[in-house]
């Protein structure tokens, strides 16, 4: 499943070096073609702690791989760009990577495409029949 499209929300977690605690994350992806774009939704754990951040995505998806910058909105002296690096494994329902604040700090991430639940898929089969 080396083209498969990364549309649909994730949900994921990523790492901070040292002793820092990580940071779940809920992302909204939109693929067009290998194109990526889309939101992140987070509650910061670390420098402004509790405070809700939404950032916007824009990336490419070639095959399994993956890069996208995070940007966050509003721009803030304590947030900047992130830059996310991953792979796709065979099933197209998994990312895991590493991000990076461009010459400061970075760290892992791992997201996962949620599956819909077995009464949902039924729902919707019998609706589209």
């Amino acid at each position: 499943m080396s083209d498969a499209d990364l549309s649909g929300v994730w949900l994921g977690i990523f790492n901070y070096p040292e002793d820092l605690p990580a940071t779940s994350f809920r992302a909204t992806l939109t693929d067009t073609g290998g194109r990526l774009g889309g939101t992140i939704e987070e509650i910061d754990a670390v420098i402004l702690v509790g405070r809700h951040l939404t950032s916007a995505v824009d990336g490419t998806r070639d095959g399994r791989a993956v890069r996208f910058t995070k940007f966050y909105a509003p721009v803030s002296e304590d947030y900047d760009v992130v830059e996310y690096r991953g792979t796709v494994n065979a099933e197209g329902d998994e990312i895991t990577g590493s991000w990076q604040v461009p010459g400061a700090w970075g760290g892992s991430f791992i997201m996962t495409r949620p599956q819909a639940a077995p009464a949902q898929a039924e729902q919707r089969d019998a609706a589209e029949r």
